[in-house]
């Protein structure tokens, strides 16, 4: 027996045809089921266990404002820019300035294009990119992605360009080898104005490294992150997670960055998404669902975490991620902050969760304590409990959170036009991250290669 969660649109696998889509909950699983006219049923399993799904929701009234690009023939996913069926703004703008990469990871969705890189942009065209995203989105959080950020031997530069262009906070994704070869990368990115350092980062043994990076990466990444902290920026530990592979290293994922507080700032789990060439589709044992995440934590933690803990998204759809914050105390303990807001009934304004999202994930994710809200240094502090645990929940607060990209298999329309990651494409339009790295089965990829005629 099945019962009927919603109806949505998805797209095929096979030809990215559009198509009717539902999500059916069987049991304490839930699952979304497509029919392609050429290429039959596919079924994918989207939530597995507790939390309900029926009572993990956030209900937003959809934003509407900003350029938009208008629709035509195709619509959703192809019209992007962002179209007019768009819910959310952006919160966070990714730029990719290089498709050059020094790792040849096994899982990484980019791989799925063959041949030589391109060539980099210059800096007077990502100037150009950055500016447009500026205008478009009136104020965004930024990433510099990849390819590896870090080959560009301008990175400081870019960093202050994007500065200057209005960014206030300026994360930097990365593998993190350049940062641990060189102690000073970190210091000319932090002078230049970087904030953040969002590190792939995917266990404590060697097998974890090698089965998703094809290397033992524990020593560049202890090297990357205390250069990092030298430095003063904060680093958020992104760790890929693998079925069969790193899924039990949860909690000591967490305790590592816990231990390294406060240059870690947190650790943002990504169940591993099927994107690329897949020439079958996935077996669902080799999905990793959010829930299976929140679960791991707290088994794997004995309760030290709860289900509870996590609340479903401000910003984005609620099925795509789940965060906490606590602040870490003195002995490592981990003290929950704020109480967890699940079933929200009443809809609330989608741009409000973006803008409370965009300053929430700067505050938390920094690697400095801001001066407008940093305690004076004074004996008062020292005698009042109070102001001694605000001082710390400001300089050791740590997120745990979780974020679930959409495949080809499991695209779901409904979560897609609720997305707040926008890519920032070489002709200045803003491409939900979903979108922007969907692929076919056999790896082609209609907005990475515009080029390829997509069937809608």
């Amino acid at each position: 027996m099945s019962e009927l969660l919603a109806r949505t649109e998805s797209v095929c696998p096979v030809c990215l045809r559009k198509l009717p889509a539902r999500r059916e909950l069987r049991g304490d699983q839930a699952w979304l089921v497509k029919k392609c006219p050429e290429h039959g049923v596919f079924e994918t399993l989207v939530w597995r266990g507790p939390p309900d799904i029926r009572t993990w929701s956030r209900p937003k009234t959809p934003y509407r404002g900003g350029p938009r690009q208008a629709e035509d023939e195709r619509g959703c996913p192809w019209d992007c820019g962002l179209c007019a069926r768009h819910k959310q703004r952006t919160c966070t703008a990714l730029v990719e300035i290089t498709s050059r990469c020094d790792l040849g990871c096994p899982v990484c969705f980019a791989s799925s294009r063959e041949g030589s890189a391109p060539a980099d942009p210059d800096k007077e065209k990502l100037q150009d990119i950055l500016e447009r995203v500026w205008r478009r989105t009136g104020g965004c959080n930024l990433q510099f992605s990849g390819g590896e950020p870090t080959v560009r031997a301008d990175l400081p530069e870019l960093v202050e360009i994007s500065r200057r262009v209005g960014f206030g906070f300026v994360q930097l994704n990365t593998n993190g080898i350049q940062l641990a070869r060189d102690p000073g990368l970190a210091v000319r990115l932090a002078g230049a104005g970087l904030s953040s350092v969002f590190l792939q980062f995917d266990g404590l043994r060697a097998s974890d490294h090698t089965a998703l990076r094809g290397r033992d990466l524990r020593e560049v990444k202890q090297h990357a992150i205390e250069n990092a902290g030298r430095a003063g920026l904060g680093v958020v530990l992104v760790p890929t997670l693998k079925a069969g592979v790193n899924q039990d290293q949860l909690w000591e994922i967490v305790r590592f960055g816990v231990e390294r507080s406060p240059v870690v700032r947190g650790v943002h789990f990504q169940p591993m998404a099927f994107l690329g060439r897949y020439p079958q589709a996935p077996d669902p044992r080799a999905r990793v669902t959010l829930p299976q995440v929140m679960q791991g934590l707290q088994e794997q933690s004995r309760g030290k975490l709860k289900l509870a803990d996590f609340s479903p998204p401000d910003c984005e759809h609620s099925l795509c991620s789940f965060s906490a914050r606590y602040v870490v105390n003195p002995d490592s303990s981990l003290t929950r902050l704020g109480e967890p807001k699940n079933c929200c009934c009443t809809p609330q304004p989608a741009v409000r969760g973006a803008l409370r999202s965009i300053a929430g994930t700067a505050r938390q994710w920094a690697g400095q304590v801001q001066p407008d809200i940093a305690l004076p240094a004074s004996p008062a502090r020292e005698e009042d409990p109070f102001a001694l645990f605000v001082h710390r929940v400001r300089s050791h607060s740590f997120s745990i959170s979780g974020m679930a990209f959409q495949d080809a298999w499991s695209l779901d329309l409904e979560r897609l036009q609720g997305c707040c990651i926008h890519v920032a494409a070489s002709d200045g339009r803003l491409v939900p991250f979903c979108a922007y790295n969907l692929s076919a089965s056999d790896g082609r990829a209609p907005h990475r290669q515009e080029s390829w005629p997509c069937k809608s």
